[in-house]
């Protein structure tokens, strides 16, 4: 198996065990008697654990390398997956949440980076395959949980299951892996000498921010809204996520030829038009078919945004590509903890419609700063044509 299939076997496997979790959402919170004010105070958890350890994930992976932060991750996160399905009220889940997103910040930062890293060695576009592996195994394990839901086996059954399963392939890939430097090298450099954030690097953050939004949105509220707005049972009510999974993965897969034929510039803007009208689908639905429609585009449109600000802020060429990532995962994460209590707390007080349609502005930001994706040639390569 070549370096790029492992990675991208790593993107594919870490996803399942949260993607098998978001469809049994609805379950726990009927099971707590949650409101969706309540359910989204809870969900913060999850990016809040997150947000406190990646600005430190940055610095630990670039010291200690891709490949152990990958290993260590996986040990960590999927012992720890299952824990919100034992949940007995809003602050225990709230708590579970935050430990596990705690303990996948570093995995998820260590993914990236090696993927970033065999790109640039292979000379060949894989990070938005990556990615779609990645979405691939949301889909996988969203399927998994609505079965598992459909078999009436309890949540925390079905978690403890799926994360035993997956635990030792996991930790094989990992091991397999080899150490890859950063695809822009530092290491010799003290990080005292690392500049701050530039201007590039913030805007490819905010861009990456109204993206997160929309996912973050699909992730916690598909379910949610089929089920509460359109009507639909319980196991139907799961595979608006299904769609909305199966639908960023094929864009992911498609998304590096595209990147190579259109530029990443132009197909961000393509995409997040799509993603817009995807968001106007899903709150205009009377049904849910037409609501799974929009869910599909919702998730192409979602789909390249984040693969394409990981690459482009790896390849700035001021950093090692680390902290660059890091920072760029934290604002990303940062959506997702401004847009879940957003859309929970206006349908609290208005519709579930409304709360949604409040990821508007942020997209038309994103589109309008896609322009940042322009491909930054690093210090190595501005030398060598110079030379």
């Amino acid at each position: 198996m070549s370096d790029s299939r492992r990675i991208m076997a790593i993107f594919f496997i870490q996803s399942i065990a949260m993607g098998s979790w978001f469809p049994r959402i609805p379950e726990v919170q009927a099971a707590l008697g949650l409101g969706p004010a309540q359910l989204a105070l809870a969900l913060l958890g999850m990016p809040i654990g997150l947000l406190l350890t990646l600005p430190f994930a940055g610095r630990v992976v670039a010291k200690i390398g891709a490949r152990t932060a990958i290993m260590g991750g996986f040990l960590v996160f999927l012992v720890l997956a299952p824990l919100p399905a034992f949940a007995w009220n809003l602050p225990s889940l709230f708590f579970a949440l935050l430990v596990v997103g705690t303990a996948v910040s570093g995995l998820e930062l260590g993914m990236n980076v090696a993927a970033d890293a065999i790109e640039h060695a292979a000379g060949a576009k894989i990070m938005s395959t990556c990615h779609g592996f990645w979405s691939l195994g949301q889909m996988v394990g969203s399927l998994v949980g609505v079965a598992f839901a459909a078999l009436a086996v309890p949540v925390s059954g079905s978690l403890v299951t799926v994360s035993l399963i997956l635990l030792g392939p996991a930790l094989w890939l990992g091991l397999t892996l080899p150490r890859l430097p950063d695809a822009v090298s530092h290491a010799a450099e003290p990080r005292r000498d690392w500049p701050g954030p530039s201007k590039a690097l913030i805007g490819l953050c905010i861009f990456v921010f109204g993206i997160a939004m929309a996912e973050g949105a699909a992730a916690d509220w598909s379910a949610v809204f089929l089920r509460d707005i359109i009507g639909a049972p319980l196991a139907q009510a799961g595979f608006g996520y299904t769609a909305y999974a199966f639908a960023i993965a094929a864009g992911r897969f498609l998304g590096d030829r595209l990147s190579t034929r259109f530029g990443p510039v132009m197909l961000a803007r393509f995409c997040g038009a799509v993603t817009i009208i995807g968001i106007g689908i899903v709150v205009t639905s009377s049904g849910a078919l037409q609501a799974m429609i929009g869910l599909a585009a919702l998730g192409f449109g979602c789909s390249v945004g984040f693969p394409l600000g990981v690459t482009a802020a790896a390849r700035l060429g001021d950093r090692p590509a680390a902290p660059n990532v890091a920072l760029l995962s934290l604002f990303a994460l940062f959506g997702f903890l401004v847009g879940a209590p957003m859309i929970g707390f206006v349908a609290q007080h208005l519709d579930l419609r409304f709360g949604l349609a409040m990821l508007l502005p942020p997209l038309f930001l994103s589109v309008a700063l896609a322009s940042g994706l322009r491909p930054h040639r690093t210090a190595g390569e501005l030398a060598a044509a110079r030379a």
